[in-house]
């Protein structure tokens, strides 16, 4: 009798398991909130992204937590702020395996998922980073290079050259008809724990674009093999240049204090923005990249149709930051600006009621509370860890808000002319606050490389051990009472583009304190408690590391 009992627990177990969504999660590079079609841009044509949105929620009102790329990402994984995980390009650290443990792919594995890991990697996992191959052994299904992975994956990584096709979205569609569908062709390079998906497992997939980036759209170069799609499409369109846009040599009046953000040590990746023919060929191969992204999406959604999985996968997709385009002068991320912060978010979970399918919210929801709101829909526990909130009510129609206010940060402070700042924000007001910037200059690096002979990224992006005490320094300074040497007050609802500081307006002054003292509440917060969980990861740690 007792054998009967645990063998029927088990098959209960077991058809409850069956019964747990299939998540799928995308997430795009450098995609600022207003590059799709359901958020307002009538030129680039995104109509299964638009699709997603009409059959589930979309999010008007989300950011990110660090624009960056690394941070943010790993932000997302963790659901944690950089000041709590302590990883970015020159913190000199990486993931530890302990803190690892708490993502949510790991989370949802031990928690029964099948999981997968498609597209780029720019989040140094355990001891040797990129190097060390925890990532890899974390998922049951791998195919991804790690850091950029170009427009034409194969010329960066070998992992990719098993696939028919050679452009970045055609190629991550591969590994994500490999992963879904067991009769699909298989790839050899993929990495694989089973030799097919186990279809009575719900699965986690994490499909990820280096797209609409620079680094995939600066090399998109028109091959014979590129589809139409990237060689004509949109290029007889009337593009026009984003609102506020100056050309560098039209500047009068930097937007920061030239001491603050120095625009002559920004990366060279950045330079398109200078001028508006530049500008517009970027713009059209930002919207193409898109175009692309978007024919995958629907790819995709046909597929689950055809393996009839449809009805119970969730997707979600989102950008890891935005990216000025020559809007007031700006080039480039790493700032507190809505431009950068402000991303699209879209959840279409089939399961939910008719009546709940196309809405918009304007809540304050953050990247971080993807993996909260996941972990909830597949019926897992949040681990203590977790600093975002769990989101599912507004997915339901429901109008109970997670915050009041959002916090953003930047603490990559490099030769590259960033500032450190930090941002508190509500629907309708936004304080920015930012801290002396004393980084040694790039171009003066630059300058001395070539005298040299040294190659110039040796010398600007390598992280050595000092560094990792500069940038402790940078997450614990404002909270033990480092000072701003400049501030921005913005009205939100009144000036969206954040045009007018009114730092110095009297009749605002009582939002201005008390932002601040809000401010407080949220970077002590976002900190948490206990030391970052990471690793020594600088190029005197591991110089063969992949840095």
């Amino acid at each position: 009798m007792k054998t009967i009992v645990i063998w029927f627990l088990l098959g209960i177990n077991l058809i409850l398991a069956q019964e747990k969504p299939n998540i799928i999660f995308i997430l795009t590079d450098d995609q600022s909130y207003g590059m799709l079609g359901c958020t307002g841009n009538s030129v680039v044509q995104t109509p299964h992204i638009d699709k997603l949105a009409e059959q589930g929620i979309l999010f008007t009102n989300a950011h990110i937590t660090s624009a960056i790329c690394t941070p943010s990402r790993i932000s997302i994984l963790l659901s944690q702020f950089e000041r709590k995980h302590g990883v970015n390009f020159n913190s000199g650290t990486s993931v530890s395996q302990e803190a690892w443990e708490q993502s949510y792919p790991m989370v949802m594995r031990r928690a029964g998922y099948y999981t997968g890991w498609i597209g780029k990697n720019h989040a140094p996992v355990g001891e040797g980073g990129y190097a060390g191959g925890l990532m890899e052994e974390s998922f049951d299904y791998w195919y991804a290079g790690h850091g950029h992975i170009g427009f034409y994956p194969k010329d960066r990584h070998k992992i990719f050259n098993d696939a028919l096709a050679s452009t970045q979205p055609e190629v991550i569609n591969e590994g994500i008809n490999d992963f879904l569908d067991n009769n699909e062709r298989r790839l050899k390079g993929a990495i694989q724990f089973l030799e097919q998906r186990p279809e009575e497992k719900p699965f986690m997939l994490s499909v990820n674009f280096n797209l609409p980036h620079s680094a995939g759209t600066s090399s998109m170069a028109l091959r014979d093999t590129d589809d139409a799609i990237y060689k004509t499409r949109y290029r007889d369109e009337n593009i026009a240049l984003p609102g506020n846009y100056i050309a560098k040599a039209d500047i009068v009046e930097p937007k920061l204090p030239a001491n603050l953000l120095r625009v002559e040590d920004r990366q060279k990746s950045y330079s398109f923005v200078d001028t508006p023919n530049a500008l517009k060929e970027r713009l059209i191969r930002q919207y193409q990249a898109m175009h692309g992204i978007d024919r995958l999406v629907g790819n995709l959604t046909t597929k689950l149709k055809d393996l009839n999985i449809a009805k119970n996968t969730i997707i979600i997709f989102t950008s890891d930051h935005g990216l000025f385009m020559g809007e007031q002068g700006l080039g480039g991320k790493s700032l507190c600006y809505e431009k950068t912060t402000h991303v699209p978010l879209i959840v279409m979970n089939p399961m939910v009621k008719r009546k709940n399918k196309g809405l918009k919210s304007d809540a304050l929801v953050q990247s971080i509370d993807i993996a909260p709101t996941m972990l909830t829909m597949a019926d897992i526990s949040i681990p203590v860890e977790f600093q975002g909130k769990d989101i599912t009510n507004l997915i339901h129609g429901n109008h109970q808000e997670p915050r009041k206010y959002v916090f953003t940060e930047n603490l990559w402070s490099t030769q590259f002319g960033n500032p450190r700042c930090e941002s508190v924000q509500s629907k309708e007001w936004k304080y920015i606050r930012y801290y002396k910037n004393n980084t040694f200059s790039a171009s003066k690096k630059i300058a001395t490389a070539k005298q040299l002979g040294i190659k110039e990224n040796k010398m600007l992006y390598a992280v050595h051990d000092p560094d990792i005490a500069v940038y402790r320094n940078y997450i614990e300074a404002p909270i033990q009472g480092e000072q701003p040497v400049y501030e921005e007050l913005y009205n939100l609802s009144e000036d969206p583009n954040e045009l007018v500081n009114r730092i110095d307006n009297s009749n605002d002054s009582g939002m201005l304190n008390e932002l601040r003292s809000v401010w407080k509440t949220e970077i002590i917060n976002a900190r948490g408690s206990g030391a970052p969980k990471v690793l020594r990861y600088t190029n005197d740690s591991h110089p063969h590391g992949q840095h």
